[in-house]
């Protein structure tokens, strides 16, 4: 556009020239012929534009927005068409309490209230991207800003509004996921009606209070210190049943013993015993012989 209008400024001098008494009179034709160059080259270089890829082009005219966009690559336009590109790829959005993470410095978390009353700090990450067909409405309704204008209010309200349905704890552990997909339903309809498709929210991290957290630690050691005591009495409970079960193995065996003991059996019994002894010796003496037998159990 700026070589259009320095086209026709030449032109315009040219005239001037030569309407008046100057050295530079008779090149004043010359002059206007430049001019109209430089016009005609502006004209076809401002007649060409290059769309990048993933972006497309929205055209504005003195303040018109054309509904039709530009895709990606040349495109024949009039020239003196001003082209507001929007990049249509996948774009990330992440509100975080970490310093310099997220979008803006700062601590930039969303604080909420729970159900009971406490307050938690949620992190989250928002995957979006803008409807290309929507590139016009947007730059008509909102502008190039809709990061800030929709993405950040929308996602920071709606996660207020839902997480006032369920309780501190919850939030951080049985109904995180519920609470996730949830806030993504409402917040959805919401982009969907002002141009802009969300793909992915992403409940990043979710900070309960000091006090909170010492009751869970506490009730997590207290259930850790039960189970451990369930464990104790199992082994225990185990342990007597083994005994029990010894013990009346030994039972039912005296009471065979002493059921089916005879002399003959005491006497093995005892050969056996001293047999196995290194320094032992039995005599036995036979009543038919009248001789003794000597046993050395070495």
């Amino acid at each position: 556009m700026f070589i259009i209008f320095f086209g026709i400024a030449v032109i315009i001098i040219g005239f001037v020239i030569a309407n008046n008494e100057s050295p530079a009179r008779p090149y004043s034709a010359m002059i206007r012929i430049i001019g109209f160059l430089i016009v005609l080259v502006g004209a076809g270089l401002s007649s060409v534009k290059q769309i990048e890829p993933g972006d497309v082009g929205v055209q504005k005219l003195f303040g018109k927005v054309n509904k039709n966009v530009l895709e990606s690559g040349l495109n024949v336009i009039n020239p003196l068409v001003e082209v507001v590109t929007f990049d249509v790829r996948t774009q990330n959005y992440t509100m975080s309490g970490v310093h310099d993470e997220g979008q803006k410095a700062g601590d930039d978390a969303i604080r909420v209230l729970s159900a009971d009353g406490l307050e938690v700090i949620i992190d989250l990450t928002v995957l979006y991207k803008v409807i290309p067909n929507e590139a016009p409405r947007i730059l008509s309704e909102i502008g190039t800003d809709y990061r800030n204008v929709i993405v950040r209010p929308i996602c920071r309200t709606k996660i207020r509004d839902n997480a006032v349905y369920y309780d501190a704890i919850a939030l951080y552990s049985t109904k995180r996921d519920e609470f996730q997909a949830r806030i993504f339903k409402t917040i959805e309809s919401d982009f969907t009606g002002r141009g802009l498709i969300l793909e992915q929210l992403l409940v990043r991290n979710i900070t309960l209070p000091e006090s909170v957290k010492a009751t869970i630690e506490s009730k997590i050691n207290a259930e850790q210190e039960a189970q451990k005591m369930t464990f104790v009495l199992q082994k225990e409970t185990q342990e007597a049943e083994r005994k029990r079960v010894e013990a009346q193995g030994i039972a039912d065996y005296q009471k065979i013993l002493s059921t089916g003991l005879s002399d003959k059996l005491l006497q093995y019994e005892m050969i056996k015993a001293i047999a196995t002894s290194p320094n032992a010796k039995l005599i036995i003496m036979d009543s038919k012989k009248g001789s003794p037998i000597i046993v050395d159990g070495k």
